[in-house]
């Protein structure tokens, strides 16, 4: 169910509030355009700037709009255990298909501490848990064998991986076999990361170019010869548009091009600004080259 191209939603602001008109309008170009699955309330949807009725709102609004077509994975993630349950159960009880709950930052859990956070929150509810390791923003790492601990609680399938470490591919594959599913976080390993033995992404790009990350990770999870030639060709058109995204602090990149493209403003929520305009020139010039614009 979990696998191809799933959105890292971004949620839009109007007046330093949610605006609802464009959140559902987004919804609605990804299932026009090949999404695999949604998943609003991520730190590309600023989740650590969202209210709780926010974060709760962003991924009702998801569940309803998409009405059981793709996959919601609702981002329930937080530094707090008792939080991240309660957001977890939240997502649960208003139709989620599963959770995407990031290692805890800012406290440096151990790696003891790091399973007990999951376990904690696994043993509170009944979806599927993907567990979201991001050392570069969360600080800790959680190792293979922790992982692999996990692994064999009910709810835990899989993980978002963001070390950017391809290796790791290999290793948990090695220890968890074909079932613990395996979804990059940087859309520019992709291709290899899919080689290697994963499954998709949850995607930054993806929020702009829909149909061609779709396409991409059709062919690239393909067994085709000319499949694969196919996704290698389409991986060269993203890979300037990729880096494009992360020039400055995500979303602010990706936000400035939803924008160029009329889906929403580039507003975003302290401490997070606005693009500056070398990085605007930038985003628009490899928007332009990749007949986005």
């Amino acid at each position: 169910m979990f696998k191809g191209s799933n959105v890292a939603l971004i949620t839009p602001f109007k007046d330093n509030k949610l605006d609802v008109e464009a959140y559902i309008k987004l919804i609605h170009f990804h299932l026009k355009n090949g999404t695999n699955g949604l998943v609003p309330a991520g730190t590309t949807g600023e989740s650590p700037t969202l209210s709780h009725e926010e974060h709760q709102q962003v991924i009702e609004l998801c569940i309803k709009e998409s009405k059981g077509t793709i996959p919601v994975i609702a981002g329930t993630g937080s530094n707090s255990t008792k939080e991240a349950i309660s957001l977890t159960k939240h997502a649960e009880k208003v139709g989620a298909n599963a959770a995407l709950v990031v290692t805890p930052y800012y406290n440096k859990p151990t790696q003891e501490g790091l399973y007990q956070h999951y376990k904690a929150i696994n043993d509170s509810c009944g979806i599927p848990i993907i567990i979201y390791n991001i050392p570069s923003r969360s600080v800790i790492d959680m190792s293979v064998d922790t992982m692999a601990r996990l692994f064999e609680l009910k709810n835990i399938v899989g993980v978002k991986d963001a070390t950017g470490v391809l290796d790791r591919v290999d290793e948990q594959k090695k220890k968890m076999g074909n079932d613990f599913i395996q979804l990059t976080g940087n859309d520019d390993n992709a291709f290899e990361f899919n080689k290697r033995g994963g499954v998709g992404a949850i995607s930054v790009t993806a929020n702009i170019a829909p149909k061609l990350c779709s396409d991409f990770q059709k062919f690239s999870l393909s067994k085709s010869g000319n499949e694969q030639k196919e996704a290698e060709r389409i991986d060269k058109i993203l890979q300037p548009v990729h880096n494009s995204m992360f020039i400055e602090s995500n979303p602010s990149p990706v936000k400035y091009a939803a924008n160029l493209l009329n889906l929403c403003s580039d507003d975003v929520r302290l401490p997070l600004v606005k693009v500056t305009e070398q990085t605007k020139k930038v985003v628009k010039e490899t928007l332009t080259d990749a007949n986005l614009i």
